[in-house]
């Protein structure tokens, strides 16, 4: 057995609960989304998203293969809360994480999605640098995501009714409640209904939350996990004070990772290693597997001085 106790094996398993029993570290795990699709559907999600939901399933076949040549991540959307009708005009944007920048559009029909441009969005639309959160409650992906994500969503909802919006799978379910802030692509993970909060009043102003953060989906793992542990050691909060502008693996398992840093630079080396145990890692896949986690070996700033070392977040 990997883990658990007859309390545990009585009651149905939850990978989220598991994960913080575990203490399992965020960073480096944000799936890597230079670009998303973002489309309203308030209908029912099935399982894979897009290819399964009530979007035209020609519509939905073209748009996906046409996304996946473009690099681009489909993500169905919906409003918090009492699930709704179809409006007569649904929301979709297309944002640039690396750019900031978000472009909305209004369709009528299906076939209306095949018009948003995947290469030159400003073409079609005004750019927008507004707020979009979006909060994972993709239950038909993982149980996790609707009992922890769900209520995390409405809870935001009642503050930035606007900018929220419950959305498919956002990678890492065990992480529930997930909340990606767009359009920088911030990932942030195991949320509370104060750390949501937080989370969103901190990007607002111009900041991160660096103890809920799991990376940028701009950047590779080992650049997220140099960044997210830098930020810790550091107490670096503000949002473009630090970016990493390159990496070099070492040898198979630790990476050398440039940082901009305010005025200067940072030089952080970090280590992959995996877990001792092997875990379930969805609620929806028995399977134990081992797991990959990132712990910082040296931070080194522009004045030369040595910070560290420090394993990752217990």
């Amino acid at each position: 057995m990997t883990e658990g106790d007859a309390a545990d094996r009585a009651a149905p398993y939850r990978c989220a609960a598991a994960a913080l029993r575990r203490g399992d570290p965020l960073v480096g795990t944000a799936a890597l989304v230079p670009r998303w699709l973002l489309i309203e559907e308030p209908g029912g999600w099935g399982v894979d998203g897009l290819t399964t939901s009530p979007v035209a399933a020609d519509v939905a076949r073209t748009l996906s293969e046409r996304a996946r040549r473009a690099g681009v991540r489909v993500q169905l959307i919906r409003r918090p809360g009492k699930r709704r009708n179809r409006p007569a005009v649904r929301a979709a944007a297309f944002v640039d994480a690396e750019a900031g920048l978000a472009w909305w559009h209004g369709v009528r029909t299906d076939r209306d999605l095949l018009d948003i441009p995947l290469d030159q969005p400003h073409l079609a639309a005004e750019a927008s640098r507004e707020p979009i959160y979006l909060v994972c409650a993709h239950g038909r992906k993982d149980v996790c995501c609707a009992m922890r994500g769900r209520p995390i969503a409405e809870h935001l909802a009642s503050h930035r009714a606007d900018a929220t919006w419950e959305t498919t799978h956002l990678g890492g379910h065990r992480f529930a409640a997930n909340l990606v802030a767009l359009p920088h692509g911030l990932y942030y993970g195991q949320l509370t209904f104060d750390t949501a909060l937080a989370a969103v009043k901190a990007y607002e102003s111009g900041h991160v939350l660096p103890r809920q953060l799991r990376g940028r989906s701009t950047q590779p793992p080992p650049a997220q996990a140099a960044e997210c542990l830098a930020r810790q050691e550091l107490g670096e909060t503000r949002l473009d004070a630090i970016r990493p502008v390159s990496a070099t693996q070492l040898d198979e398992h630790e990476w050398r990772v440039a940082l901009a840093w305010a005025d200067t630079t940072a030089l952080a080396t970090v280590r992959a290693v995996l877990s001792p145990l092997p875990a379930q890692l969805s609620c929806g896949d028995p399977h134990a597997k081992h797991y990959r986690t990132f712990e910082l070996v040296s931070l080194v700033t522009g004045a030369a001085r040595e910070v560290g070392p420090q394993g990752a977040e217990p």
